[in-house]
């Protein structure tokens, strides 16, 4: 259980934290956390108020330990490398030092797909589970497949459920091996710790796509895998048995996620670094853009844009709120 003091003064940007923090907590409850080393978080839950609701969570912070590197704060918090790394920039991921303020970015627009079964978005490697009964959210950290072998984009469903898993090696696992002049793989890897598949695995609709385990946790959040989606340990013996054969399994691609909290609207940002930023034009859908409700700050959009950090930031409201607002202020 987290133990978490509140953070007074958090607002929109230029209010409460200064200039240099306010985009990333903008509009957000911030709590800090005082200590590390708990077991590992399973999942992260969220309640819905609201079937429609689209933003859900709160940022908080972490001390880190002399010995701890962002990965192990991550791995405490349901977090993967790419969580940890974009939310503290300024901190060293192998060496954050002891007595360093870690932000933990629990924290998430819920992608825009349909909120039902299993929903998983690439750009931020995270899974998200809607039970049927729509009151609530897990979400996931995951690892995705990487370059020349991605994870694809589509509908699919869960096809069978499977404890305790056997891999078997394909051909090109074999060639891989005998090209890094490593030991050969037998035909076919038994359960147990030696198994990268983990201790459960659930088969999809989408050819040789797996949503499993791993016993390798601590290269999670990154795109590393031959397509199918690994899971921390502890996550998918979460997930594992609220989910059922014919689950239904959306896979999106949201870079630029944009929702509404009242009358506050964030944009979280999971854009390629190593890429040029799309303009933001490209960024806004039209349906924002181009409304006579919507109020933008059009200089906060390109900020979370350029500043990446994973988190939702503050961007604008609801025209009709900021009309409310300019008139108390004269009355």
């Amino acid at each position: 259980m987290k133990r978490q003091i509140p953070v007074t003064g958090v607002g929109r940007p230029g209010k409460g934290l200064g200039r240099a923090m306010a985009p990333v907590v903008a509009g957000l409850t911030l709590a800090l956390v005082a200590a590390v080393g708990a077991p590992p978080v399973e999942a992260a839950v969220f309640r819905l108020t609201d079937p429609n609701q689209e933003v859900v969570g709160r940022a908080f912070y972490v001390k880190s330990r002399k010995e701890d590197t962002l990965l192990d704060i991550g791995r405490q918090n349901n977090m993967g490398y790419d969580d940890m790394r974009q939310a503290n920039q300024k901190v060293d991921v192998w060496v954050p030092k002891a007595g360093a303020d870690v932000l933990v970015p629990e924290s998430f627009v819920l992608p825009d797909a349909p909120h039902q079964g299993i929903v998983l978005n690439l750009a931020e490697k995270r899974l998200y589970f809607y039970p049927s009964s729509g009151r609530e959210v897990h979400t996931f950290a995951i690892s995705i497949g990487r370059d020349g072998l991605n994870t694809p984009k589509g509908r699919f469903k869960v096809t069978a459920k499977v404890k305790d898993p056997t891999w078997t090696p394909t051909a090109q696992h074999h060639a891989d091996r005998a090209k890094e002049g490593r030991e050969p793989l037998p035909a076919v890897v038994p359960a147990g710790p030696d198994n990268p598949l983990g201790q459960y695995a659930l088969r999809t609709s989408a050819p040789s796509i797996l949503i499993h385990g791993t016993n390798k946790p601590w290269g999670l959040g990154m795109e590393v895998s031959r397509g199918c989606i690994r899971m921390y340990p502890e996550g998918v013996e979460k997930l594992f048995p609220m989910v059922s054969v014919n689950e239904p399994i959306t896979i999106v691609d949201q870079s630029y996620k944009f929702g509404w909290r009242g009358n506050d609207l964030y944009l979280e940002v999971h854009r390629d670094p190593e890429e040029p930023a799309a303009s933001l034009h490209e960024v806004v859908p039209g349906r924002l853009a181009q409304s006579p409700e919507v109020n933008l700050d059009w200089e906060a959009v390109r900020r979370a844009v350029e500043e990446n950090t994973g988190l939702p930031q503050w961007v604008g409201g609801r025209q009709s709120a900021a009309n409310r607002l300019y008139l108390d202020m004269i009355f």
